[in-house]
């Protein structure tokens, strides 16, 4: 199952966000524009990126994960954790928290980026929520399995002064943020943030991030 995330994981967030949008969009408009503006990207270049991991690194930086909420994802993967840590902890472990994501993407999006890709519906539903007149939506993609069958990989997005960003993202219903909050919840008990954190940085520098 761990495989089968990575790799729709990677879709999902590569295949997101690409540019900066100066007028406002309707959250599948942003999703479907920009998913076909990353896909051509990686496509038009795929052995090279595939032979120099560091360029496919960049480009998932460069173009998807700016669009990713890495402080609210944070927050709710470490839960009680997050409360308690003092900023400059906090900080860390977003660093190496989006390190680590990076690589999962960059393969993923190899992997997964020849297959089509269907949105059941033309919109979206943003709902506001009961926190300063944010705005919550969830968008859905379906993406053609190489073995047969299409998988569902849902966005969970919030809108801050018309930008649209992503906290969670979930994989035939296996949810990103779930998943490395109970990953992680050993290393908290057994160590606290700082063991996490170290754990994560030695991870980074074995892959080369």
């Amino acid at each position: 199952m761990k495989r089968l995330f990575s790799a729709a994981a990677l879709l999902c967030a590569a295949s997101l966000f690409a540019a900066s949008v100066t007028a406002i969009e309707a959250p599948v408009d942003t999703v479907r524009r920009t998913t076909d503006e990353v896909l051509v990207r990686v496509r038009s270049d795929k052995d090279g990126l595939r032979a120099n991991p560091t360029k496919m690194y960049a480009l998932v930086s460069e173009l998807i994960f700016p669009h990713f909420d890495f402080g609210i994802m944070s927050q709710f993967v470490l839960g009680q954790q997050w409360k308690s840590a003092p900023e400059p902890k906090r900080t860390a472990f977003v660093e190496q928290f989006r390190k680590l994501l990076v690589r999962t993407y960059a393969t993923a999006l190899l992997e997964y980026s020849d297959q089509q890709i269907d949105y059941p519906t033309d919109k979206a539903t943003a709902v506001k929520t009961s926190t300063e007149n944010a705005k919550t939506a969830t968008v859905q993609q379906l993406v053609s399995h190489p073995s047969g069958g299409t998988l569902p990989i849902v966005y969970r997005m919030h809108s801050k002064t018309g930008a649209w960003m992503v906290f969670d993202v979930s994989v035939d219903g296996v949810s990103l943020v779930k998943t490395y909050r109970s990953s992680f919840t050993s290393v908290l008990k057994d160590g606290g943030i700082d063991k996490l954190i170290a754990n994560l940085s030695e991870k980074n520098k074995e892959i080369g991030q």
